[in-house]
């Protein structure tokens, strides 16, 4: 019943993560089964809103503004911060440019099915200067340093699923497009190891969580990868979500931070997010609120 109810919620995220797919195709670059998503567009965002009439756009303009906050400032804090919802009122004299993409282009349109209740991608650009302004009066700033590439090492277990998601595995199809849906949404770069390359290190699942992430970054070193990721997750049939505990290491301090009751989407935001929060200098994620 656990499994069948974790396979509902992804089957669910998998129709929300569809929105972003012809954007990560333009952003996801393959290289020998690793992948890397381009952060270039770190003041563009996309949601999915419900035909073209001005209410939900708005609403559109708002979620996405949230999004390029985060990803600007490197800071996933911001997505609980209560003074966000007064500039997001007024998202709309930040934008620059704004498109739709219809999800069901191509099909006759049906009863209850027309122009304005079809769900269309809403991609947004914001005006840069003016997003910076904003970063500016929450206290923070833009992240413009070059970021590094995160080597994710990622262990779920799910009753007598115990594996590691890799960059080729066929089981970590659905993970592989969660994740990269995450570090698009962070404005990270990411790559996974390949089988081959944890069946070379003697590195099972079950060893993972023994592992340092020093020893680990060899392994996605050839692929591009920067700093070591380490996630576990575990299902959890009481939240009906993962428990999570993510691991980094950065200038010579070990970080550690965890929480439940989320789908493996959200954990992979949650974990990418909060080595953006550490790699960009905005705290500890394990201290966050």
């Amino acid at each position: 019943m656990a499994e069948l109810l974790e396979t509902r919620r992804t089957l669910i995220g998998g129709l929300a993560r569809g929105a972003f797919r012809a954007l990560l195709a333009a952003t996801l670059v393959c290289c020998s089964g690793a992948m890397a998503a381009a952060a270039d567009d770190l003041y563009r965002a996309q949601t999915v809103v419900t035909g073209q009439g001005e209410p939900n756009r708005l609403i559109g303009f708002g979620a996405c503004l949230e999004d390029v906050l985060i990803k600007v400032s490197g800071q996933p804090a911001l997505a609980s911060d209560k003074r966000l919802a007064t500039y997001k009122s007024k998202a709309k004299e930040l934008v620059g440019n704004f498109s739709y993409h219809d999800q069901f282009a191509g099909k006759p349109h049906r009863d209850e099915q027309g122009t304005r209740d079809r769900p269309y991608d809403l991609t947004v650009d914001f005006d840069a200067s003016k997003i910076d302004r904003v970063l500016g009066e929450l206290g923070l700033k833009p992240w413009r340093a070059q970021r590094p590439v995160l080597g994710v090492f990622i262990e779920m277990q799910q009753g007598n699923k115990d594996f590691i998601v890799t960059a080729d595995g066929a089981q970590s199809d659905l993970q592989r497009d969660a994740l990269a849906a995450a570090a698009h949404k962070r404005g990270m770069r990411v790559v996974l190891p390949s089988a081959a390359a944890l069946t070379t290190a003697h590195l099972t699942a079950a060893e993972l969580g023994k592992a340092s992430p020093a020893k680990l970054a060899p392994l996605v070193a050839p692929e591009g990868g920067e700093v070591a990721l380490l996630g576990r997750l575990v299902w959890n049939d009481d939240d009906l979500g993962w428990t999570t505990q993510y691991r980094m290491a950065w200038h010579g301090k070990d970080y550690k931070w965890q929480f439940r009751g989320v789908t493996f989407d959200e954990a992979f935001r949650r974990g990418v997010g909060g080595a953006a929060q550490v790699l960009s200098g905005n705290g500890d994620p394990g201290r966050s609120k």
